[in-house]
């Protein structure tokens, strides 16, 4: 009985094993998200507004889909992500632009929200583990986490770039090494893996920002001036090859 238990709730997990290619195609996904999101609200001029009200829709029907699925789907899976990663690009630049919080006030406040939003997902259903989302509820506030996480991870790298005057290449540095850093200690401490996880899931986030503002934005502000709409494209095609060659299994474990 408790092993027809257990091989059904990992059949129930529809979030991929965290390996060196889910990281890979991670910050395409997030690269892709500044450069789509970029492409959205400047490049086809609908502004931060109506762009995150058009990635939102998108992300809360690909959340359905998924969260309706029977098995996991890796390119339903990443094309979600791909969903936080745009609303999060849009929603971040309404709030640090239009709204004026800036990037620290919008950083503060979205880190705040990602906190809460683990916070409660724990107190809630005991885990915050890759390996627990395997209900429902649990994807809902997996999906919600991530959907903060990249938001957060595009104010922070606007506010890593331009506030504290690293650029982008800098700024891309600076995560670069977090994220090394990261890799290091879940080979040689005992450090919560869950908590390595997220942290390295966030710290993507900003990377991959960084490197799509390097991309798209003209040479006098430090970017390259790539046309959004290429680079986008280009991404999106590596992602995919990335999801056809790296094998993608359903996670059974915590991370």
């Amino acid at each position: 009985m408790h092993t027809m238990k257990s091989s059904t709730e990992h059949t129930l997990v529809k979030v991929p094993e965290v390996t060196l290619g889910f990281w890979l195609i991670k910050i395409a996904a997030t690269t892709l998200g500044e450069t789509g999101g970029d492409a959205a609200s400047m490049s086809m001029n609908l502004g931060y507004l109506l762009s995150t009200g058009i990635f939102a829709g998108v992300f809360l029907a690909a959340v359905v889909v998924q969260i309706k699925a029977r098995r996991f789907h890796p390119l339903l899976y990443w094309l979600t992500i791909i969903a936080t990663t745009t609303v999060g690009t849009t929603l971040a630049d309404f709030a640090d632009r239009s709204l004026g919080i800036g990037y620290t006030g919008g950083s503060s406040l979205l880190l705040i929200l990602l906190l809460a939003s683990l916070l409660a997902w724990h107190r809630t259903l005991g885990s915050v583990s890759v390996g627990s989302v395997n209900s429902p509820r649990a994807e809902a506030f997996y999906w919600v986490t991530i959907m903060l996480s990249q938001t957060l991870g595009t104010a922070l790298g606007d506010w890593t770039a331009d506030s504290a005057g690293l650029g982008y290449l800098g700024a891309a540095a600076v995560f670069g090494a977090l994220l090394a850093l990261i890799a290091a200690a879940s080979f040689w401490t005992r450090i919560s893996r869950t908590l390595l996880f997220w942290a390295a899931f966030i710290l993507t986030r900003p990377l991959g920002a960084v490197v799509g503002d390097f991309l798209d934005k003209p040479h006098d502000a430090g970017g390259l001036a790539l046309s959004r709409y290429a680079a986008s494209a280009s991404l999106l095609a590596f992602l995919v090859l990335g999801v056809l060659l790296f094998r993608q299994r359903a996670a059974r474990t915590a991370h």
